[in-house]
């Protein structure tokens, strides 16, 4: 039952919202999990505002009454980021969805943060330029900011943090303030869009972004080769990046992996061994170039099974499959549930990160693929499990702990690209240390009151 306070807040926000202030059961749920094994829980209410105004009136009466307050862009995190475990309202994005500017001679656009990611790609598509950042999920760019996404671009193309220009943001006493602009560089104060890319929502509500373009390439030439190890795999693409080939995807999927792709895709046939999935772009003649450099370094750690794309529907088809690698992971064991976890590490360390991974995988008696977007050190695992079976998500748990502190004893992160929510906040101290009671700090002087996803990232008590 919702605490007397927040019956009054919604009450404020159904005279503000009317029918996009919802309090049913389905929607409700809808908005009380993610994607991933996470423990569900329901917010009081979900609000669905069409302006930043909106926005800003909302938060205003839930920081009146001092409501928690939870942005919700798609659903697609994996660390419960948007589970409200402290109810309050769910504030829901997807109706700002509106494509404001795009500037082609400038290479950026501005968005509203309910725009997806596959939505602005649509829209940019005559003018032959793209957005670059590629999680898999077809994100929100305001869920994406908030939790700084990246994906199989990010060897060229960088992640949300390179990617975003300037934001304009909603803070918990409902103040609209704007950061950056859409000049390239600044040296004017501290870089407050940068603060809010990345803090999960626990500072405020993102409701409109500057993003960078990218013109589209004249060629995109897609790949999949085989290795007979995971270190083979690994260390062509270390000497690949070292000798500075301008590769725009590398992915490695291990032999575990590749089993459930095949069993996943029935057509794929590819050989149950570690492989890398590669693209290239440029010119023609300087896509020919990489792919020679490419194929001379693999030589040297025994690649073998070539396989090129270079028709768009191949490429789109060999992506897709990548982008189902969590299904496809979850296809070998019918069934089975998993906890979904990723790391970074310097590039130099990955080859031992990953062996000391599998190592751990063994131990535990469980089934968990490596998937990796292996040109900036980011790898994941989908750690299977029986929930039938008393203490195998404990032991999956486990696991995932365990995997965590071997990428900070390689001096990496516990995250690279799936954020912290809840599932890698007991791991933010050991990685940052004093660092972490500054962003406690942070939290407190931005929102005193503790109503910005409460629960997540950081304690400000």
């Amino acid at each position: 039952m919702a605490q007397p306070a927040t019956t009054t807040a919604i009450t404020e926000l159904k005279d503000l919202l009317g029918d996009r202030l919802s309090t049913g059961a389905s929607i409700r749920e809808l908005h009380g999990r993610d994607e991933a094994y996470s423990t569900p829980a329901l917010p009081d209410a979900v609000a669905f505002p069409e302006s930043t105004e909106e926005v800003s009136a909302i938060m205003k009466i839930c920081a009146a009454h001092r409501v928690p307050v939870v942005p919700f862009g798609i659903g697609s995190s994996l660390e419960g980021h948007v589970i409200p475990i402290h109810g309050g309202i769910s504030v829901d994005t997807s109706r700002m969805n509106k494509v404001l500017e795009i500037h082609e001679s400038d290479l950026d656009a501005v968005v509203q943060p309910g725009v997806t990611r596959t939505r602005l790609n649509d829209e940019l598509r005559a003018t032959g330029l793209m957005f670059t950042v590629d999680p898999g999920a077809d994100a929100t760019l305001g869920g994406m900011a908030a939790t700084r996404a990246s994906g199989t671009n990010t060897v060229r193309y960088g992640t949300m943090r390179e990617n975003v220009l300037a934001l304009e943001v909603v803070l918990p006493d409902g103040t609209v303030i704007e950061t950056g602009s859409r000049a390239r560089k600044s040296s004017t104060g501290y870089d407050l869009t940068h603060l809010f890319v990345g803090s999960e929502g626990t500072l405020g509500i993102i409701t409109r972004l500057t993003v960078r373009l990218f013109g589209q390439p004249d060629t995109i030439l897609a790949a999949t080769c085989a290795f007979d190890t995971v270190d083979d795999a690994v260390n062509t693409v270390i000497m690949a990046i070292q000798m500075g080939i301008p590769m725009a995807r590398i992915e490695l999927l291990d032999e575990v992996q590749m089993q459930g792709m095949n069993i996943y895709n029935p057509d794929m046939g590819l050989p149950e061994k570690p492989h890398l999935f590669l693209e290239f772009h440029g010119t023609e003649a300087g896509v020919k170039e990489q792919v020679e450099l490419f194929e001379g370094v693999a030589g040297e750690f025994g690649v073998s099974g070539f396989e090129w794309a270079t028709r768009a529907e191949d490429r789109n088809r060999l992506w897709t499959a990548r982008h189902n690698a969590y299904y496809a992971g979850k296809s070998l064991r019918k069934g089975f549930e998993g906890v979904v976890t990723d790391c970074c590490v310097p590039i130099s360390a990955l080859a031992d990160c990953i062996a000391q991974t599998k190592a751990l995988i063994a131990e535990a008696g469980l089934v968990a693929p490596v998937v990796g977007h292996v040109g900036d050190g980011n790898f994941h695992l989908l750690i299977l499990f029986d929930p039938q079976e008393p203490g195998e998500l404990a032991k999956a748990q486990a696991l995932a702990a365990q995997v965590n502190h071997v990428a900070l004893s390689f001096g990496g992160t516990v995250s690279g690209e799936h954020g912290v929510g809840t599932g890698k906040k007991p791991y933010m101290r050991d990685e940052h240390g004093a660092a972490y009671a500054l962003m406690a700090t942070l939290k407190r002087a931005i929102d005193p009151d503790n109503i910005m996803n409460p629960g997540k990232l950081v304690d400000s008590n």
